[in-house]
């Protein structure tokens, strides 16, 4: 057993009793579900835009080397610089790199996945540098020391009483503060951040190919803010974000808006070509791109998998799985949770060590019926685990299981013999663990179908 699974059963065992994190989910992901409803009635043709959508991401993956050379070029001739990373490590280090040129003390970030995925501020604060979340939600979790519990909301598996106490404690902030009172003093705290901060880091929710821009969609300003103040502008984004045109954002930003948040659109969409132009006068003196690899080319060779990399990071999947809202974002152990991590992660992080993920789903369609880009998530996820098959990733114990069933399967003979008493000692003596301590495990009967029948018809 992996150790990334012992983790995950740990985890799961602990948060699915937890009746008060379990509230807390449910009543967030309901307030979600109502105004995923009302943003859906923006659209006159809703699975038009879905399938429209489905074929341009499509259309990017299958064509990746050729729209992130054209973005480059394109970024390139506004003055952009862009750096190629293969892994995690390589992207920490260039970013380094350009930060002790600048002599960089403090940096001001906004909310991105990419970073997390490359345990960024940790490598930040090792150097001395301080990283500050600049995201309400990412700066509460960052408070808490723990990672984004969503891709879209980092701070969902908390109620306002828990996010008053968290300042209190670490802001001394009165107990009683409202959501409203806490908002006010984070805005006030970060203004100063980004006034002295020497570099902005970001993520992006495309890369677009005709134009050489980054396109970032967000609702509180925070990512404006932290372009706008440093000189220095770094722009993390994973290469399966490029799309070929800008005349797509018109199909994208809505979708996103819509299955992340329940929006028409968010209040600030912004898009960032390039350091500051002369006679220009606010935007960054220099701006970098790196774009990140780490795992992604290990899913484009995979002739089904790929389809994932066409997720645009709604979280939609997130919300409508019930795996997720029983265990939570944080149990799954990875950056990217929920059914289109579990997909992921195994090919970006090892089969071997987080094959469990692909199995930790009920397959219900959900997570397929809400993707808006049309990702057949829950069969991806059963390729996987044919996948980690193939690969002799399972036990000997369960190999010799399937052995013997598939051979008594075979034969009615075979399946018949022992009886019940037999069968009944052999799924205590192998199931016992996996079915789990809360239920009952199943009983096999005296007699079965096949002897009950030919008694009737007086069959020998």
């Amino acid at each position: 057993m992996s150790q990334a699974l012992e983790l995950f059963l740990e985890a799961s065992e602990k948060k699915a009793f937890d009746i008060e994190h379990r509230k807390t989910i449910l009543h967030n992901i309901s307030q979600y579900d109502k105004k995923v409803l009302e943003g859906k009635e923006q659209f006159s043709n809703l699975e038009l835009a879905k399938t429209r959508a489905s074929a341009l991401k499509q259309k990017s993956i299958e064509n990746l080397d050729k729209y992130l050379i054209e973005f480059e070029a394109n970024f390139i001739k506004r003055g952009g610089k862009v750096i190629w990373a293969q892994d995690a490590e390589e992207a920490v280090k260039e970013a380094l790199q350009i930060m002790k040129k600048a002599k960089t003390k403090t940096v001001v970030k906004a909310k991105s996945m990419a970073t997390e995925e490359i345990n960024f501020n940790e490598a930040l604060e090792e150097q001395g540098i301080e990283s500050i979340e600049t995201d309400l939600g990412e700066y509460i979790v960052q408070l808490r020391n723990e990672p984004p519990y969503h891709i879209v909301t980092p701070a969902m598996h908390l109620s306002k009483e828990e996010v008053a106490t968290t300042f209190h404690e670490k802001k001394q902030t009165p107990i009683e503060f409202t959501p409203e009172k806490i908002t006010n003093f984070v805005r006030e705290e970060l203004r100063l951040k980004y006034s002295k901060a020497e570099v902005g880091v970001s993520g992006g929710n495309f890369l677009i190919a005709d134009v050489g821009a980054i396109a970032i969609t967000e609702n509180e300003g925070n990512g404006l803010m932290s372009a706008a103040f440093p000189k220095i502008q770094i722009a993390i984004v994973g290469i399966e974000k490029v799309i070929p045109s800008i005349a797509d954002l018109d199909l994208f930003w809505p979708l996103l808006s819509t299955y992340g948040t329940g929006q028409g659109t968010t209040a600030y969409n912004t898009i960032y070509t390039g350091s500051k132009q002369q006679g220009e006068k606010d935007g960054p003196e220099e701006m970098y791109v790196i774009l990140l690899d780490n795992g992604r080319t290990n899913v484009l060779a995979e002739t089904e998998q790929r389809r994932a990399l066409s997720c645009i990071k709604c979280g939609a999947c997130l919300n409508a799985c019930p795996v997720y809202q029983t265990v939570g974002g944080h149990t799954y152990g990875t950056t990217y949770s929920g059914p289109i991590g579990s997909i992921i992660t195994p090919h970006f992080k090892g089969m071997e060590e987080f094959k469990h993920l692909s199995f930790a789903s009920t397959l219900c369609g959900k997570c397929t019926e809400v993707c808006p880009v049309k990702i057949d998530i829950h069969k991806l996820l059963q390729i996987n685990r044919k996948q980690s098959i193939d690969q002799k990733l399972s036990t000997k114990t369960e190999n010799w299981v399937w052995h013997f069933w598939k051979r008594a399967m075979l034969k009615r003979s075979k399946m018949d013999k022992g009886g019940a008493k037999l069968k009944n000692f052999m799924i205590k003596q192998f199931f016992k663990k996996q079915w789990g301590e809360r239920r009952d495990l199943p009983q096999v009967v005296n007699k079965s179908f096949n002897q009950i029948w030919r008694e009737r018809k007086g069959i020998k």
